[in-house]
């Protein structure tokens, strides 16, 4: 079956909150939704269900669950448990039940740096204190530095937020950094609330995307496992993810913190989920390997300009490029006015550095990298730098 990913679908007069953020004359290339066509297998299951004509107060049916316990055990060998799950409109939401649920107002938390801002924000709101972990370059891979951070631990730390894999940056963690940041979690008998909504997104060939609780018992019974199909799927705005935890208690906890403040999914959002959980994964191998292809170009373009430097991402659509060598005062600001809509690294605990959203199509990404070379050429920078090609890694 072919899928066709360069396709050019208008958003710009749409409600996208992508594409009405900037002015037209900038390429938006922030927020993490991609501009592909959903698959037909959800647009196809929308259709029915809306034929329905009623709209009621519905739950979860048991479809759901099946559909998530299927995919979790095809593409990670997770055996989940029916009675685990706990269904939510979003991930933002679960970062900060966990963080209320988890931590007591005194107590601490701890996240990585760079990081997705809700990580930072979740704390914020409910008032916790946070400890950044910082990352570490290590082979063209940025990795957690769990031992940089010993001497400030106070011993009222209670809530570990990891990301996996990465965003920013898209490291996919080997087993035995998972297993350190086990051990760092049990050392300090933290629970672990583990992000993996973009597990689905691998793009390096031999990474291999292990969910943290599947680590042991003990990493089951410790943690809160965060997965959605939104970021695979391109469903975001339909508002479907989903808690794993295996621990009675902790879940306990959680829905006791949710109650009355935060929904369920909605009856769309089951249905989106549902069918693309059950029948997407031929749409999902075709959209890795046009977004391995953009991600390469990308890596390419961006090493073969001074100035600039990133990572090639393991996995997710997102670039995490490192622009202090432009010597600008906000690398954010300067992109902008060349027509270029990232997002500031500011946000993410950098702000010498901008994450490019490279989920677009082809023609698309052609056109920002030409904006970004004629940007950095009239800053003075000579653009004749070494190919990357033959300084990549290949990371398995």
């Amino acid at each position: 079956m072919a899928f066709n990913f360069n396709e050019a679908i208008d958003r710009r007069h749409s409600d996208s909150s992508k594409w009405t953020k900037f002015a037209e004359d900038v390429l938006p290339m922030w927020v993490a939704d991609t501009d592909f066509r959903t698959p037909a297998c959800v647009t196809d299951a929308l259709t029915q269900r809306i034929a329905h004509g009623v709209f009621g107060y519905g739950g979860a049916p048991a479809g759901l669950a099946d559909a998530f316990i299927a995919w979790c055990e095809r593409h990670y060998g997770w055996q989940v448990k029916a009675e685990w799950l706990v269904f939510l409109p979003g991930i933002v939401s679960a970062l900060n039940l966990s963080v209320r649920a988890f931590s007591d107002a005194d107590a601490g938390t701890l996240a990585p740096t760079p990081i997705y801002p809700p990580f930072r924000k979740a704390a914020k709101a409910a008032g916790r204190s946070q400890i950044s972990v910082p990352l570490r370059p290590q082979q063209g891979r940025d990795v957690l530095d769990l031992q940089a951070i010993d001497d400030q631990m106070t011993g009222r730390e209670q809530l570990l937020m990891l990301c996996n894999p990465h965003n920013p940056g898209g490291t996919v963690y080997r087993r035995d950094e998972l297993e350190a940041q086990l051990t760092f979690a049990r050392r300090h008998d933290l629970v672990v609330c583990s992000d993996e909504i973009h597990c689905d997104l691998l793009l390096e060939p031999g990474c291999k995307h292990i969910p943290f609780a599947t680590l042991s018992e003990d990493a089951a019974q410790r943690s809160i496992t965060l997965m959605s199909p939104s970021k695979t799927f391109n469903i975001a705005g339909l508002g479907a993810s989903v808690a794993v935890i295996p621990n009675p208690e902790l879940r306990q906890r959680f829905n006791a913190v949710r109650d009355g403040i935060v929904p369920s999914a909605d009856v769309l959002a089951i249905v989106a989920a549902q069918a693309a959980w059950q029948d997407g994964d031929a749409w999902l191998r075709a959209q890795l390997d046009y977004l391995r292809a953009n991600r390469d170009r990308l890596y390419e373009a961006v090493n073969g300009l001074r100035g600039l430097q990133m990572n090639s991402p393991e996995a997710t659509y997102l670039a995490w490029v490192d622009a202090s060598g432009l010597e600008v005062d906000n690398p954010t600001t300067f992109f902008r006015r060349a027509g270029l809509g990232f997002s500031p690294g500011e946000d993410f605990g950098d702000a010498q550095h901008v994450r490019i959203n490279f989920g677009c199509t082809a023609a698309t990404l052609e056109e920002a990298i030409a904006r970004l070379t004629r940007a950095v050429t009239r800053q003075g920078l000579n653009t004749a730098r070494m190919q990357p090609s033959s300084l990549r890694l290949n990371i398995s």
